[in-house]
């Protein structure tokens, strides 16, 4: 079995048609708040993989901060390694290319309130350069939650 099948595979497995939004859109959001960020950039490039409409930048834009969210819990997990303890430049790299790509999108998009996705990716990027990269503002414990469009909640939520 194919990756790609795989995933569509998985994405079925949730239940998510019908709503109005790509069933890989919607499992993006359960993987994210599920703390699985690398799971959410796999489910959301497939779908970003045969766009080619005006929302290509959009869907890359969540790749890259699910991406950003990636390096943040493995350097949290292991901070002394030669690895992983470098990983907040990265981050804040991609937390810039993310802001990028949603920018253009305006304040909302596709149900996802995007002034407060830009205002988390501002919140992580400023907590990492204010403390010259030696602090990782992400803990599980608090780690950011994005309201699943269509759900009647449609602000991201950052606890």
């Amino acid at each position: 079995m194919s990756k790609g099948e795989r995933i569509e595979a998985y994405v079925r497995s949730l239940g998510l048609e019908g709503s109005g939004y790509d069933p890989c859109y919607l499992a993006y959001f359960g993987c994210f708040n599920a703390q699985d960020y690398y799971e959410a950039h796999d489910v959301l490039e497939h779908l970003w993989l045969g766009v080619r409409d005006g929302d290509y930048a959009f869907y890359k834009g969540l790749i890259q901060l699910a991406g950003a969210f990636v390096h943040l819990k493995k350097q949290h997990a292991r901070p002394w390694h030669p690895k992983d303890g470098r990983r907040m430049h990265p981050a804040v790299r991609l937390f810039a290319l993310a802001e990028g790509n949603l920018l253009p999108y305006g304040r909302s998009h596709l149900g996802l309130d995007l002034d407060e996705v830009l205002a988390l990716i501002h919140r992580h990027v400023g907590a990492i350069k204010e403390s010259d990269y030696t602090r990782n503002p992400w803990i599980p414990e608090d780690a950011p939650v994005l309201k699943v469009p269509g759900s009647g909640k449609r602000k991201v939520v950052v606890s």
